[in-house]
């Protein structure tokens, strides 16, 4: 006998279907990746325009706690990605359909474009210094490797916490942004822990310098595909209940186990 868990599920997935309804998920990856990267990239260049005003710390944490609260007030709409990334890394989960992948990727990279452009007239510094590179002395590679392990952390967090019986919004939002601020504060000064192609990509636009893109783009791909292979080994395949509900938008607030 379906429950009504059961039933919640296959309802909210019925919605996801709703052609009609694309365009809000689409603007909501859009306005999320834009705070997100409002944040991100404008500590960067608020620290050159007023030096000694913003702290290494800050410009790492911000990014946790805005993402913290873009999960809580729209991650229910359409789920939240912010990252292509992630979005992939649902698809390789069969948690998300794959059609529903491009609108979401190009939503995020026109977001962070949008928010790169308005620190941009406001600030009135060049986009570059919101972006992420190597650090000095340290080659493309290293920075490749750490972008590549910081990702496979923050994608599996970003599973498990939309699986099973920690699929939560206020898990989701602490858990994922408390990860971001984690590996910022150890990780930001060798690569700047991006961990997005999105956030890096819109700032490398804005200031039309795509030196390193290739890292930001390559490295988060590679930790988002091992990342579902760790999630395949401790979880199994997935493409069931409350993951697949929590990626397209609609997270139940009660245990659901992945269906195997």
């Amino acid at each position: 006998m379906p429950t009504d868990i059961d039933n919640d599920v296959a309802a909210s997935l019925e919605e996801f279907e709703d052609a009609g309804r694309e365009w809000r998920r689409r603007f909501s990856e859009l306005l999320g990746t834009f705070f997100l990267v409002l944040v991100a990239a404008g500590g960067g260049m608020m620290g050159q325009a007023f030096p000694d005003t913003i702290s290494r710390t800050a410009e790492v944490v911000a990014p946790g706690l805005m993402v913290m609260a873009i999960i809580m007030f729209m991650g229910r709409v359409s789920g939240a990605h912010l990252n292509p990334a992630v979005s992939i890394a649902f698809s390789l989960r069969r948690d998300f359909p794959w059609r529903r992948v491009p609108g979401y990727i190009v939503a995020q990279l026109i977001g962070a474009t949008l928010a790169a452009l308005f620190l941009r007239a406001v600030i009135d510094v060049s986009a570059a210094y919101g972006s992420t590179y190597p650090a000095p002395g340290y080659s493309s590679w290293d920075a490749f490797l750490m972008e590549a392990v910081l990702t496979l952390g923050l994608v599996s967090v970003v599973l498990g916490t939309a699986s099973g019986a920690q699929n939560l919004a206020a898990f989701a939002a602490v858990g994922v942004g408390g990860y971001i601020a984690l590996a910022g504060l150890w990780a930001s000064p060798i690569s700047g822990a991006s961990m997005n192609p999105a956030r890096t990509f819109g700032p490398d636009l804005v200031a039309t310098d795509f030196t390193s893109c290739w890292v930001y783009i390559v490295g988060p791909l590679t930790g988002a595909v091992l990342a579902v292979g760790a999630a395949w080994v401790l979880r199994g395949p997935g493409g069931g209940g409350a993951a697949s509900a929590s990626a397209q938008g609609e997270p139940s607030e009660v245990e659901h186990p992945e269906r195997h």
